[in-house]
């Protein structure tokens, strides 16, 4: 696992699970930068792709007010792994969040020291 690659993904951690700053979320991906969470329902109230900046900071900031509550750090964990492209990487996580145990894979594709595309695989919300 390279240097940059736990950073970045240490750096997403923190404002995403951690402090919750969708501004800092959307500030680690490029201008053009998407996110997706492909196992959420397309008709769902959530959207499934977010595209730009400033879509993903309005976006991560829904997912925020139906995720499952604060991560409890020292119940949680992940292992990244490097791929043959130097530009992707995977995150496979378990976390515990609001009590709730849950798995998810995250694959990151980088640009220029920031995410340009990250799919974000996760359980759906009840």
């Amino acid at each position: 696992m390279t240097d940059a690659h736990r950073e970045i993904f240490e750096r997403y951690l923190y404002a995403g699970a951690l402090t919750r700053d969708p501004d800092a979320v959307a500030g680690l991906f490029t201008e053009d930068g998407v996110y997706e969470a492909p196992l959420l329902p397309p008709d769902g109230p959530l959207p499934t792709r977010l595209a730009g900046r400033e879509a993903i900071r309005a976006g991560i900031s829904a997912f925020q007010q139906d995720d499952p509550g604060p991560v409890d750090p020292a119940r949680s964990g992940f292992v990244l792994h490097d791929t043959t492209d130097p530009d992707v990487f995977i995150a496979e996580i378990d976390v515990v969040a609001g009590g709730t145990p849950f798995a998810l894979v995250q694959i990151f594709r980088l640009r220029d020291g920031r995410i340009a595309h990250l799919r974000d695989y996760f359980p759906p919300p009840k």
